[in-house]
């Protein structure tokens, strides 16, 4: 059998006593992180269902299957075309300005409910480790625009 012993200090106590407090805070802010979810309490969409479930509850009725899945790289600082589109965003409450050298999916789906555009119109669902980033409406042709992701009116 073994058996050992220490001595313990008040200087040696208080030294492990902040180690383990510090751990146990940097341990529950990681926690936090890995499971946060966005301002609008909405979780990770890791699934296309879950995406899709995002979509129909902001009125959206979408294919399936998106028409494309693109991984991109957010510049560090925005770019000019970042920054313009990230005022949109904002008006969303998202920023892009957080998530500047970070790596986001875009995923697009085509739009099956637009009022009185009933072909042409795609939806872009942007996502940095699974939580929504940013997204919009494109209308495409002559009378074509850029909108956020509410529902019109």
């Amino acid at each position: 059998m073994f058996i050992w012993t220490a001595r313990l200090r008040k200087k040696k106590t208080f030294f492990v006593a902040i180690l383990v407090a510090a751990l146990v805070i940097l341990l529950a802010f990681l926690s936090a992180f890995l499971h946060k979810s966005t301002e609008n309490g909405v979780g990770r969409l890791d699934t296309e269902e879950s995406r899709i479930d995002y979509l129909k509850d902001l009125g959206w009725e979408v294919s399936p299957d998106p028409v494309a899945t693109l991984q991109l790289l957010l510049p560090d600082p925005l770019t000019d075309d970042y920054a313009a589109y990230n005022k949109l965003q904002k008006q969303q409450g998202f920023d892009l300005e957080e998530l500047q050298g970070q790596q986001v999916t875009r995923y697009t789906y085509t739009v099956l409910n637009y009022p009185d555009h009933p072909d042409g119109v795609q939806v872009n669902l942007y996502l940095c480790e699974g939580i929504p980033a940013a997204g919009d409406i494109i209308v495409t042709g002559a009378d074509g625009f850029q909108a956020g992701l509410a529902f019109p009116e």
